[in-house]
């Protein structure tokens, strides 16, 4: 655990009621509490994985990697695959739209031994990635999905594989239940949904009463819930209301690493409790900067990939506009060092300033999709032409 956890004192939230849950079980992968960290781009890389790690137990997911990079073993992509030795068990979410090159990228990941479990990515709401086909939109495809996850599923081999999708890409084209038939047939380890649409993006409220709909869809998998899991509390009670196998956290953890601890002690698991008063947050900011200058062996490019933390970590803390905006300026360790020292670090937790909803929102969004995606559920060859192009994207994550 990191330097300078402490036992909760009154300024700390109560902790919330424990609602004991079976480890979870994806493939022969046996995971102490259900609890997964959501890939996101720029954030989940190997520094901040460690740094949930040293609070809480669960499985955490790399950012998203395209396949096609992965096979022709892009530089940056090769990078971001890596897990520390303390990462057990490993996981990296692909990004695909060829089952050809997802199947051999699974195959590579299970051969090479670079991961423990494979997550595919259907659920990714962001237009250059859906104008193409790919992610969310994907699933409108039925013969399509089904072929990218069978391909995975065979290329992995004795890797589990899960699937990540989202409702569908509006109200009136739904594809979760279908999608989650498919991969549950196909042989898929688990399915996770996040309960909002591709036009809703990060919108609105989460749907989880679909995600209650999806569980008794799906019988023979773990079927886990996504959205709006901003505390621990949060989390029970969309087991409660789901009967969810677990939970995926994404937006919730941004600042607040230690939420993994909450979550394996909300779960029946063992974590230190926290104290986050300012002190506390300050050192955690610090060491996020710490394993991000490890990462990228480089002190500048670790503190300017920091930088966009600082308003989620000092979010509902006293930390003046002025300081937040040298927080986000920062260049060396000794910066962050610098600028601690002007903090006011016996300022307790503050409570309901710092919880509740946290990163992008934005609104509802009318979905950019290729032209005509929506005219059939089958793959025509203009489409196929598009996916192709969506391939050769080569950059990586």
């Amino acid at each position: 655990m990191m330097e300078g956890v402490s036992i909760a004192l009154d300024s700390a939230p109560p902790a919330p009621a424990v609602r004991a849950m079976p480890p979870l079980k994806i493939g022969s992968l046996e995971i102490d509490v259900p609890v997964v960290l959501a890939p996101m781009a720029g954030v989940t890389n190997m520094a901040f994985r460690r740094l949930c790690r040293e609070y809480g137990i669960g499985l955490y997911v790399t950012e998203m990697i395209t396949t096609r990079a992965l096979v022709e073993r892009n530089a940056v992509t090769m990078r971001l695959i890596q897990h520390h030795e303390s990462e057990t068990p490993r996981s990296i979410q692909l990004y695909g739209v060829d089952p050809h090159y997802t199947g051999e990228a699974a195959r590579i990941i299970a051969a090479e031994d670079h991961a423990d479990h494979i997550d595919l990515n259907f659920g990714c709401p962001v237009p250059k990635v859906t104008r193409k086909g790919g992610g969310s939109a994907l699933p409108w495809k039925l013969d399509l999905f089904r072929d990218i996850v069978r391909s995975a599923v065979e290329g992995a081999g004795d890797v589990p594989v899960t699937v990540k999708m989202r409702k569908g890409i509006d109200d009136d084209h739904l594809t979760f239940l279908d999608a989650a038939r498919i991969a549950e047939d196909v042989g898929a380890a688990a399915v996770s949904l996040h309960a909002r649409t591709l036009q809703e993006s990060y919108s609105g409220t989460a749907d989880w009463p679909a995600i209650a709909e999806l569980k008794q869809h799906v019988t023979s998998i773990p079927v886990l819930g996504n959205g709006d899991i901003w505390s621990a509390e949060d989390a029970v009670r969309m087991v409660d209301e789901t009967g969810c196998d677990g939970v995926v956290v994404g937006r919730g953890c941004l600042g607040r690493p230690w939420l993994f601890g909450e979550l394996a002690r909300a779960f029946g698991g063992d974590a230190p409790v926290v104290d986050a008063d300012l002190a506390f947050v300050a050192r955690a900011f610090k060491r996020h900067a710490e394993l991000l200058v490890e990462f990228y062996e480089d002190e500048t490019r670790g503190c300017r990939d920091i930088r966009k933390h600082a308003a989620w970590y000092f979010k509902g803390y006293p930390v003046g506009g002025e300081l937040r905006g040298q927080f986000s300026k920062v260049d060396t360790l000794a910066q962050i060092d610098d600028l601690i020292g002007h903090l006011d670090l016996t300022a307790p937790y503050p409570g309901a300033p710092v919880e509740g909803p946290r990163g992008r929102a934005g609104h509802a969004r009318r979905p950019v999709l290729p032209e005509g995606w929506l005219d059939s559920r089958a793959l025509d060859r203009e489409a196929t032409e598009t996916l192709q192009d969506a391939e050769l994207d080569t950059s990586g994550g």
